[in-house]
């Protein structure tokens, strides 16, 4: 990769993360400030990964590059690839389960103290996903 597109590509990221925070600053002193922060956030995000696929995957390859060399890059990247979304999604999903589980569990425990041990259990069982999820990346890269 050129030292161009690797400029280009710290530039659009590190945009990527000044712009939301304008927002957010720039906002009204309302709720609409936190829409306008998070929509200039996913935008500049997504703006940032289509920009990073269009300058990666641009059609130039090495002209030294075998067929046996290209396939092994390839099987390599897919690994870090599926390595990077098993570990991300599993902790989306168990920070989403987590935030269910301990607003339920403080709504219990300030009703009744005695249920404490089984909330946190629950609430346990939630970030449980999020080491699975670790564990099957570390699988997958002791692989490659």
């Amino acid at each position: 990769m050129s030292i161009l597109v690797k400029i280009t590509l710290t530039a659009a990221l590190l945009i990527s993360i000044v712009i939301p925070f304008g927002a957010f600053a720039i906002g009204e002193k309302t709720r609409g400030r936190y829409k306008a922060a998070l929509g200039a956030n996913l935008f500049m995000f997504f703006g940032t990964m289509v920009f990073a696929g269009v300058m990666m995957f641009n059609g130039t390859a090495l002209a030294a590059e075998t067929a046996t060399e290209g396939a092994a890059v390839s099987a390599a990247g897919m690994g870090y690839l599926s390595a990077a979304l098993s570990t991300g999604l599993s902790c989306l999903g168990g920070g989403i389960a987590v935030s269910a589980a301990a607003s339920a569990a403080l709504g219990a425990i300030s009703e009744d103290s005695s249920i404490l041990g089984k909330s946190l259990i629950f609430v346990g069982l939630a970030e449980g996903v999020c080491l699975y999820g670790l564990i099957i990346s570390f699988m997958i890269l002791g692989n490659l």
